[in-house]
């Protein structure tokens, strides 16, 4: 009986048919008798090319010769011998029209007819998770995966092992060719060793140039150039293969309906190219359920096909308007391809619609999020696990009820975020940080750290910019509050915006802003870009996380230092959390006034708490007393928001520092205050803003310069 040898990617170019190709000469050259098969279905006649031959018939006319004739008896017809010696060869299809004519449940029975005539049968069985392709792997008695180094290929072939193991395929029976191993500024070998679950049995290096000759020449590369380090390299993956028995298992043969059965189980019943999406389908056509999961099925694999999409740079997801451009071409196709082969099988508009919707968001969005992205009264996205979706809407947290169909696809929703963007997530690096294309941030973090499972939180980005005004008519703060706001910007007083998460920090940020005058060159400094101001003059810097080896981190701390060489008239930080605190002061204390910046605190006078703890952190060994002096000489205002229970958002505290009262102590007096004083029937905060009675130190200050402003609204009132 042959062994079968079936060799797959999960990205095209990766060279999979040069090494089916290769190796299938290499064991003909040792004496094997070789039978190799293109079941390639998306790239047709490439096996057929480098092997200098152009067959006549095909796997597809075989399967419908054995349909009439079960007792075939000429299996010469259809396999074409190929110049090189033990080695035939079989096409899969002629022309990429002939796909649907391969049927998976006669992919055995062809291989029956040739067992006792070869030593090994070679598949290059594509990369598209289709029928024919299930079929070629159960079939197989090892499995050859080829792959890259780079991020793209490395992120696609977790995800198949993941669903090869998720089908009930052994990892023993999978190896890795790793193909390209010596590419300039590659990943190392032993770094995807480490990321993926199986053995690397051979690494091919990569010559460039050769490869062109042969192909060109219709010349395998061991034929053309037998002392090249590809051909050495296949060469002794071949010697592997006829020396290790032990690397063959026994033939699955697994029953085409119960793989389906189990595709269709976790896939919502529809593979969708590399990620899972969860059907919705109407009631009223639920009897139709699995011919719209296959029709929804055939359509996608056809709208990859046409639109190459695999092959886009994920970078274009990460421009919104060429993923605009590239969705309004995609629903004019998917909506022709439903008519072509849907008919007048779905009657509902609606559903169609929905049946669109559904696959070009898991073909080029984010599937189950893409509503919830959507929608404009969601602040929050928070994926717990794959059963569980909560959301921030009108500031109070409620679950969703929707579902991943697994925790697999929450991690393929996170990996589809992270490419365009060079990141990567693994086992070794569980968390990371990133961008969506619109300015939405987000946070992922995996297993071993998250225990329920891949864990996702995305905090949207607000396309409107709220305005002082704005906040005043939302109940966030008084006109009078504002007032005094504005006199602090325009005197250029250092001031801290403080709260806890998701309280409106960076929105009271903006709305600081505003007063900003024009003629002033602002510099603002962010983790993740979410200030939105109006001023001409203003410079935006970005820090940047390391590279996927652990480089190239450029800190906000980093960004500081270089601001200061840029001439800033003020500098923002998005959020202080760390050792470019003690830069601020510094700053600060050095004629950058004005400047303003974010901190997570629980008070005004938690502020200074976390400041203290946020110096020590930068390793500059300086005396409390230092530390608490510099605070009074640098920070003159504090502005505390905060969410309350009911989720609306306050401005609860304007306080100002004003020096020191002794050696330790700060002198931190409030200004104005929210105080609350019950709750309503339906859970709203009753309260009232209130001055406390204090006149800021700097009044005469804000006088000279200009600035109208009455003793009478800092009197306390009641309500």
């Amino acid at each position: 009986m042959a062994k079968v040898i079936t060799i797959f990617s999960t990205k095209g170019g990766v060279g999979k048919s040069l090494i089916a190709v290769n190796l299938a000469v290499t064991l003909g050259k040792e004496g094997q008798k070789i039978c190799a098969i293109d079941l390639d279905t998306q790239v047709v006649g490439d096996m057929a090319r480098m092997f200098g031959i152009s067959p006549q018939k095909c796997v597809a006319d075989l399967m419908n010769f054995l349909k009439k004739q079960p007792q075939l008896t000429r299996k010469t017809d259809f396999v074409i011998k190929t110049n090189f010696t033990g080695v035939d060869f079989l096409a899969g299809v002629l022309k990429p029209q002939q796909s649907g004519y391969l049927y998976p449940d006669k992919l055995l029975e062809v291989l029956n007819l040739f067992d006792k005539d070869y030593d090994y049968i070679i598949v290059d069985a594509g990369k598209s998770f289709s029928d024919i392709f299930l079929a070629a792997l159960n079939l197989a008695n090892l499995i050859l995966l080829v792959v890259t180094p780079d991020v793209l290929s490395i992120y696609q072939t977790k995800w198949a092992l993941d669903t090869l193991q998720f089908l009930h395929f052994p990892l023993s029976m999978i190896k890795l060719v790793l193909n390209r191993a010596e590419s300039t500024a590659s990943i190392s070998w032993q770094e995807i060793r480490v990321s993926l679950p199986v053995d690397i049995i051979e690494k091919v290096p990569s010559e460039g140039k050769l490869v062109n000759q042969a192909v060109n020449q219709g010349v395998p590369m061991v034929i053309d150039s037998p002392r090249s380090k590809i051909a050495l390299a296949v060469t002794r993956l071949a010697h592997t293969l006829v020396e290790d028995k032990g690397l063959f298992i026994e033939r699955r043969n697994l029953d085409q309906i119960k793989v389906k059965e189990l595709t269709q189980e976790r896939s919502g019943q529809f593979w969708v190219g590399q990620g899972l999406q969860e059907s919705v389908i109407e009631p009223d056509v639920a009897e139709d359920r699995d011919e719209i999961l296959i029709l929804k099925r055939r359509i996608h694999t056809r709208l990859i096909e046409g639109m190459n999409i695999k092959r886009l740079d994920l970078k274009v997801f990460s421009d919104h308007r060429k993923t605009k451009d590239l969705r309004d071409k995609a629903e004019l196709t998917v909506s022709n391809l439903l008519v072509e082969e849907a008919g007048s099988f779905i009657p509902s508009q609606e559903i169609r619609q929905k049946l669109i919707k559904e696959i070009l968001d898991e073909a080029l969005g984010l599937g189950a999020l893409e509503d919830l992205l959507a929608d404009p009264d969601i602040t929050d996205i928070m994926v717990n696990n794959k059963n569980e979706i909560f959301v921030e809407r009108f500031g109070k947290i409620e679950i969703t009820s929707k579902k991943f169909i697994s925790n697999e696809q929450v991690r393929t929703i996170i990996e589809r975020i992270i490419a365009p963007i060079g990141r990567r997530i693994d086992e070794s690096v569980p968390m990371v940080d990133a961008r969506l294309a619109d300015g939405s941030r987000v946070n992922a973090i995996i297993s071993p750290l998250s225990l329920t499972g891949p864990t996702l939180t995305i905090r949207k980005f607000r396309k409107e910019r709220y305005k002082a005004a704005d906040l005043v008519n939302l109940g966030a703060l008084t006109q009078e509050m504002t007032d005094f706001i504005k006199a602090c910007v325009f005197c250029r007083k250092n001031m801290i915006v403080s709260g806890g998460t998701g309280s409106g920090k960076t929105t009271v940020l903006n709305a600081l802003s505003e007063y900003i005058p024009d003629d002033e060159r602002i510099v603002t400094l962010e983790d993740a870009a979410e200030l939105k101001l109006n001023q001409q003059h203003w410079v935006r810097l970005e820090s940047r996380p390391p590279n996927i080896e652990g480089k190239g981190a450029i800190t906000i701390r980093d960004l500081f230092r270089n601001t200061l060489r840029m001439r800033p008239d003020r500098i923002i930080v998005g959020e202080c959390r760390g050792t470019e605190s003690l830069d601020m002061l510094q700053a600060m204390n050095t004629g950058h006034d004005g400047s303003m910046t974010t901190i997570h605190a629980n008070s005004t006078f938690d502020v200074l708490s976390r400041l203290d703890s946020m110096i020590l952190m930068s390793g500059i060994e300086l005396p409390v007393r230092v530390i608490r002096e510099m605070i009074a000489s640098a920070v003159d205002i504090i502005i505390h928001t905060a969410r309350l229970s009911d989720g609306s958002r306050k401005v609860t505290a304007i306080s100002e520092i004003s020096g020191m009262k002794d050696e330790l102590h700060i002198n931190l007096n409030d200004v104005f205050v929210f105080k609350q004083s019950g709750v309503d029937a339906k859970g709203k905060v009753i309260g009232y803003f209130t001055p406390t009675g204090y006149l800021p130190s700097f009044l005469d200050e804000i006088r000279i310069r200009g600035v109208q402003i009455s003793e009478d609204i800092f009197k306390p009132t009641h309500p």
